[in-house]
Parts: structure tokens; sequence; C-alpha cells
């Protein structure tokens, strides 16, 4: 078993910590990679919005296509990449969606525009121009005018319950570091990786 100086979340966040000093645009951009139930992958960037020990969450409509694909397959992987520091995280495992509570909570500490971009956005689905909407959020603009803004019913999140984690650092010739922490039913065990 690892110390408690070696836990993998705490790595992330010491990790995520510095790349927040050092990325100038989204240090909190992942990969997310679902796939359907046939296995057909699919791949895209997402912001990460909250890590801990359950896991790393992000927030979606749930009649994109992440979200279907993950009603089908409930296992994802997710890419971090800092270019700033030479460093990724790769991360696997199940996925479950957020409780009510846990999404109104989030739903509500967003910019209010962003509140009624999630009404506005049809995710994934086909849009004949940016004027439709365009329309769409002036019209949930005017319907909630100076209201508060609910969280729609098609509007959530997702947790990454992370089964392994990979820690990959730049190294000269190539020779890059990687360590693979893998969950087991008592915490985590780690192992060294060739690069």
């Amino acid at each position: 078993m690892l110390a408690a100086n070696e836990d993998p979340i705490l790595l992330f966040r010491d990790w995520f910590s510095e790349a927040k000093k050092t990325e100038i645009e989204n240090p909190n951009a992942m990969m997310l990679a679902t796939a359907d139930k046939g296995g057909r992958p699919s791949a895209r960037m997402v912001l990460l919005k909250e890590v801990d020990h359950r896991g790393f969450v992000f927030y979606t409509n749930l009649y994109s296509r992440k979200a279907l694909e993950l009603k089908e397959n409930p296992i994802a992987s997710l890419v971090f990449y800092w270019k700033t520091l030479a460093r990724q995280v790769r991360i696997e495992g199940n996925v479950e969606m957020l409780s009510n509570s846990e999404a109104d909570t989030y739903h509500k500490s967003r910019p209010r525009l962003s509140q009624i971009g999630a009404w506005a956005s049809k995710q994934s689905q086909p849009l004949e121009g940016r004027f439709e909407l365009e329309k769409r959020m002036a019209k949930y603009t005017a319907k909630f005018n100076v209201s508060n803004v609910p969280r729609p019913e098609f509007w959530s999140g997702f947790r990454v319950l992370p089964g392994s984690i990979e820690f990959w650092s730049e190294e000269a010739f190539r020779l890059h570091n990687r360590r693979l922490y893998t969950c087991v039913d008592e915490g985590w065990i780690m192992e060294r990786l060739y690069p």
C-alpha cells in the first residue's frame, strides 16, 4: 500500500495547482473519451469543474452525444495535457451521474448567461445557422427576465470514478517518467512503467 503522501488524488491536485499558474487558457481542459454500446469511441474536450476523492466532475446537456454514450456505456477515459509543464495525466473509470442537488448547486454558481445558454443550446443537435442559436438565447433571456434561472432538467453533471490514474512527465532522450496508480479495495497501488 501507498503512504498518505503518495495519494494520486493529492498528486493530481498538486499538478493541477501548478498548471493553473502556467497554462494561459483553460488548465482544467480535459479530453473525455466515451464509447457507445457497440464500442465505437468518440472524444472531445470538456472542462473539469471539481475533483475530490470520489472523482472528476464535468457538466453537460443530457441529450449530448457524450451523455447518451455514458448512459449506454458508463465508462470513460480522461486526459489532461499541460504543455508548459510537459506533463500528462490519464484517468480511466466508471461514471456516475451527479445528484440533482449537486447539479443545482453548481448551476446556481454559473454566470447568468451560462445558465441561460444551458436552456438555449440543443447540444449536439443539428443547427441551421448561428442566428437560430442567438434567437434561442434571446427567447430564454426574455423568459427569465430578472428572475432566477432554474437548472434545466436536461442539464446535469457526471463524475468519473477513477479506477486508474497515470502520471506522465517528459524527460530527456524520451526516457519519460510514468507512474500508474490502480485502485484496489483497500486503496491504491503504484507501479512504474517503461516510457
